[in-house]
This record gives structure tokens, sequence and C-alpha cells, in this order.
């Protein structure tokens, strides 16, 4: 049977989905699967893949996504283009919308196998074999096989089998079940990651298909059960389905498409983990004040933004009341300048201007700040002692923020070198 022409190439396509599913049962009942023998065999999976059938993923950044129901709507225009389809195993969780797509499709008879007392279905690999259709539907990627009652351990080798065999398949994963990031995964969510697959395996579809849903929609539906049962409801909201970890893993999906190698998988993993933010947009933020020379750290702050490609947030800080600050000649010419170099200028008023600054630059996303001093000003003695400066180094590098100090001359200088702080804090110091 020919393979549909979109099947070819390595394409990967983002899709926005309204309908999710929940993890394999059989982890639930206590099926301890480890990597499940991944490691003496991964070696031989890309040679396999080279000369199998062809292999599509929909890959989810979380459980609820709706993968698997991506993977039985495509199965229907599959059908519908003259293809011969089978589904080899669908887990559809009870949920009738995704259940309904079962009709109309040739489901190939599970296995049923009895584990601690529960009746559990299995895929046929061997009738799905015999059956020799032109594309397998085989949800779960990384599912554990009931011990002792299957040809292999894990269902990605049974897939493997399949693609041996020349049969097409899509099947379904979610990013943290990567054998590579699982254990970073754990501790970034605080929830155990069992099922596991390797990297390899995912790596090497034709085509992987992001099954994107957002993590306020996916928190909404888990609050209306449409995820977990009602019991389990509370401890994932409070774990796996924390926003902060839905946002990081949604990221880590993005960056796996992207291709990047494991170590910067893990580099990701380890920021979130230390709860330094990772932004995919460089945000640069100078702060200004009315001092002769700020306008020279004004344009070398948009300089470091043009060069990184980044968005350039101008800052002032009016002290208490003071307004006439902000109308002065100096700063007149600094809103001037921050429009000609395209920045955005912000006016901002209290009396503790190192938290002003911070505290708008972690509602911004701002990724560095700029600020400006002579070196033998008031502001760099307060650099080295405390003070303003120093409360937002210290701030800025506790949110995860870089810090640059523009030394200002009358005579600019081609020499940099990095100041430390009284504490030993460091700073990039560049003089000119």
């Amino acid at each position: 049977m020919p393979l549909p022409p979109d099947l070819d190439g390595r394409t990967r396509v983002n899709v926005e989905s309204t309908m999710h599913e929940q993890v394999p049962t059989p982890t639930s009942l206590g099926i301890d699967e480890g990597v499940s023998g991944a490691a003496s065999t991964e070696s031989n999976v890309t040679e396999v893949m080279e000369t199998a059938g062809r292999f599509r993923v929909y890959l989810g950044a979380a459980p609820g996504v709706g993968k698997t129901f991506a993977m039985l709507s495509e199965g229907h225009r599959r059908l519908e283009d003259g293809i011969d389809v089978v589904v080899g195993y669908a887990e559809c969780h009870g949920r009738p919308p995704t259940e309904a797509l079962l009709d109309g499709l040739e489901v190939v008879p599970y296995r049923e196998v009895v584990y601690r007392g529960t009746r559990i279905q299995e895929m046929n690999l061997d009738a799905v074999l015999l059956r020799k259709p032109g594309l397998a539907l085989v949800d779960e990627l990384a599912h554990t096989i009931v011990p002792g009652t299957g040809k292999y351990k894990k269902r990605w080798q049974e897939v493997v089998e399949l693609l041996e065999a020349g049969i097409n398949v899509l099947t379904t994963v979610n990013i943290q079940h990567l054998a590579s990031i699982a254990d970073a995964v754990e501790q970034l969510t605080g929830a155990p990651v069992h099922e596991r697959v390797p990297d390899s395996v995912v790596r090497r579809a034709d085509q992987i298909e992001l099954v994107d849903s957002s993590p306020e929609q996916l928190r909404r539906r888990l609050l209306d059960g449409k995820i977990y049962s009602p019991q389990m409801v509370p401890q994932a909201l409070n774990h796996f389905f924390r926003s902060d970890n839905l946002i990081a893993l949604r990221e880590l999906a993005f960056r796996f498409l992207a291709d990047e190698p494991e170590d910067e998988l893990l580099e990701f993993l380890s920021r979130q983990q230390s709860g330094v933010a990772w932004e995919p947009t460089e945000r640069i933020m100078v702060a200004v004040t009315g001092a002769p020379g700020t306008e020279a750290v004004l344009r070398r702050a948009a300089r470091i933004a043009a060069r990184l490609q980044g968005e350039l947030h101008v800052v002032h800080v009016v002290i208490g009341d003071d307004a006439t600050r902000s109308d002065n000649d100096s700063l007149d010419d600094l809103r001037l300048v921050a429009t000609e170099v395209g920045a955005r200028w912000v006016e901002l008023r209290g009396d503790d201007i190192a938290q002003m600054i911070i505290q708008f630059a972690r509602d911004t996303r701002i990724t560095q700040v700029v600020l400006g001093s002579r070196q033998h000003s008031r502001w760099w003695k307060m650099l080295r002692g405390g003070s303003i400066a120093q409360r937002v180094q210290r701030m800025a590098i506790a949110a995860g923020i870089d810090v640059h100090i523009i030394v200002r001359h009358e005579v600019p200088l081609e020499v940099s070198e990095i100041a430390t702080g009284s504490d030993g804090v460091r700073s990039r110091v560049s003089k000119g």
C-alpha cells in the first residue's frame, strides 16, 4: 500500500486540539518498568528504522492534550484516502468523543491478560503482523507491557517490529517519557515518570506532530474531570499540572522539535529546576536618570539589544512626588533618543528605586538590566558598598537576570573588566 504524500520527509506540524487523554493504566497497578530493555536494544533502533515502514509520532507536552483524538482522526482521513488502516491499540479513557472515533475503523482484537487480579488489554502484535495493514494506529509508545505476557517489555519495541515488517505506524507519546530527560522532569515536577522510551526511537520518526494545548486549558479540563478521575485532580493540580510545570514542559516540547541536542534540553530543565526563567526572546531594560552621560548608556543598551535582536525598555524612576525630574531637558533628550532607537519609554513612581526597577523587570520578563555610573560617582560607591545598584544586582541575580554596569568616562575607553561588590557578587562592567 503506497504511503500518503504528507508522511514523506521529516516535517513537523503544530496542532491545537481540544480533545485530551490520560496516562496508561498499568502504571497505576504498580508495574515496575524502568527502561525495560531499552538500553540493550537501542543501538539497533537506528539501523532497523532506516529500512522500516514510515513512522509518525504525535507528541504532547503533558497528559490530556489530545494525542489519541488526533491519531484516530488522522486514521479516518487516511481511510478516506484509500489507505488500509487498522487500530492496533487505542486508549480512549472512557471519553465518548474519543471512543466515537473508533466507529468506522477496523480494530484488531486486543489480547486480554490478567495482572494482580485485574484484566488488562494489550495490543495483539502477532495479529497485527498477520493482518499486515498499510497503516497501524498504535497508542502510547512508552507503554509498559504486562510482565511475562508478551514478546517484549515495551510497546515501542512492538512498534519497531511493525516498522521492520514494512507497516506504517502512527503513535503517541508525551515529552516527559523520553528516557534522556525523564529523571530531570521528575525533579522539575515532583511526579514520577514510570513510562520511558529511548530518544532515538522518537527522533527517527519521519514526522513528528505536536498536539498542543495551553496550560490554562489543560488545568480547566483537569478541573472538569476530563483528564483524570475526580479523586486524582487535587494532587495533579498541585504537582504535575502546576502552571509553571506545564509551561516548562510545553517549551521543552518546542525545543525538542527544534532538534536541540540532549545536553541543551537538560540545561533548559536545569534552569527551570533552579527557578531561573528561560525566555525565547531577549528583553533589555536600561535604567536612566538625568545625570550627564546617560544618553551614551542608553545608546550602548540599544546596541546590546540590536545585537541580540531583543526588545529595549528605557525606565526612569520618579522618586516620591518629585514630578519635575521627568520634565527637565535631559530627560526630554533621553525620550527622543529612546524613540530614535525604537525603545519603549517607561516612567515609574516610587520611593524604592531598586525595588521598582526589579519589579518592572519581573513583570516584563526582562532578561538583561543595564545600569550606568561614573567610576567615582555616588552610584559607583553604592555598587561597591551596597545601596541601590548593589540591591538591583542582588535581586536581579536571584531572578536570573543579567546585569551590565556601563561606566561613564570623559574619554571613552576600549577596556572591559569585571567589578566585584563587597559581598563578592560579580557584574560585567564595560568602560566606554
